[in-house]
């Protein structure tokens, strides 16, 4: 309409149709391809914005400098289209880039045509770069709706995958093994300990069933957590449950750094070893978990005979390290603090706290 409206200040007429029609073919092709996700990348985005340049500058050819002071170039308004697109693929970073390009793109038409900058010019430069950091914004939040989505549409299905297993499951080899469990300790002798082996796989797969879905986190190259990836502390100790084990924690995930969760499990496993061989056998354990704000609490306490003061020096000095290097040294090392609680007769009670930084 501004071509047929000025059509007098165009210096080569035949030079404008031909860019409308560029335009136009353009714009259908186009929009063919951004229609397929599998086009969309970055090269038909440099192709559409090689194209929309040169539509711009073909004005200096078509045009006389007067008609830039009653109409912005041949294809000013088109060109969002490109910076539009830039926004969607390149974000907004990349969208303020195309816009900031266009306005000097504009300027440097106008300086060679020997044209005025008016102030149209420089308000069209800032709505489009408006309109492209909206719109690269979108997208971008759009994006990261879609990726929740699909979390959620996946864990809905691993929920519902966990429910139908635990129920077969419940139904026969839960049953089967509680079955042993009370048959062997009604029995004694050696089906006793039959009995407890079975006692503790059924913990295991009782817990298993329960917490085992686990919290969806990243993955390293190798598709195991990396050292600094986010791991729920609740599943290495979920692992330390056992008939004498109790282990609790809070129904959310009690997400650390890969190398914190290690070592704080490790500490944990250390103390439980402490409690299998220097406490009286079928001594119970328990393990709490407090998920903090800026730092995570980890308690093993047992019921057993307890220690003595002085217990823990009096090993450290005759060689005996494994409370020394195995829990307080990993705890320190982590920047935490460990607190060790025992009376003869009320058994022994570790707390362990690592910061979350």
């Amino acid at each position: 309409m501004l071509v047929v409206q000025h059509h007098e200040h165009l210096a080569r007429p035949w030079v404008a149709w031909a860019v409308l029609v560029v335009m136009s073919g353009w714009t259908v092709l186009t929009t063919y391809a951004y229609a397929r996700p599998a086009w969309r990348t970055w090269r038909l985005l440099t192709a559409d914005l090689a194209v929309a340049f040169g539509c711009l500058f073909a004005t200096g050819l078509a045009a006389t400098p007067y008609y830039l002071t009653q109409s912005p170039p041949l294809s000013s308004y088109w060109f969002a289209g490109a910076a539009l697109s830039a926004s969607v693929i390149w974000g907004r970073r990349g969208a303020a880039t195309v816009a900031l390009a266009y306005g000097f793109a504009d300027i440097a038409l106008r300086v060679v045509m020997d044209a005025d900058v008016t102030a149209a010019t420089v308000r069209g430069v800032v709505l489009l770069l408006l309109a492209c950091l909206a719109v690269g914004y979108m997208a971008r939040v759009a994006e990261q709706a879609e990726e929740r989505f699909t979390q959620a549409v996946t864990l809905e299905a691993r929920i519902r995958e966990r429910e139908q297993l635990a129920r077969s499951i419940h139904d026969s080899v839960l049953q089967v093994l509680a079955l042993v469990r009370r048959r062997g300790e009604e029995i004694g002798g050696e089906a006793a300990e039959l009995g407890r082996t079975a006692g503790e796989q059924e913990v295991r797969l009782r817990s298993l069933l329960t917490n085992g879905l686990g919290a969806v986190v990243p993955s390293g190259p190798d598709g195991g957590a990396g050292p600094d990836l986010p791991v729920d502390l609740r599943d290495p100790l979920r692992r330390l449950e056992s008939v004498r084990v109790s282990v609790s924690a809070p129904a959310t995930p009690v997400l650390l750094p890969g190398r914190t969760a290690a070592e704080l499990a490790a500490a944990v496993a250390a103390a439980l070893d402490n409690v299998e061989r220097h406490c009286p056998p079928g001594t119970r354990a328990w393990v709490l978990v407090e998920d903090e704000e800026h730092a995570v609490t980890v308690t093993v306490r047992d019921d057993g005979p307890g220690m003595p003061p002085g217990r823990v020096e009096e090993a450290c000095a005759q060689g005996r390290l494994g409370v020394a290097q195995s829990i307080l040294g990993r705890i320190r090392d982590l920047g935490g603090t460990t607190g060790l609680y025992s009376e003869p007769g009320e058994g022994t009670e570790i707390e362990m706290a690592v910061p979350r930084s």
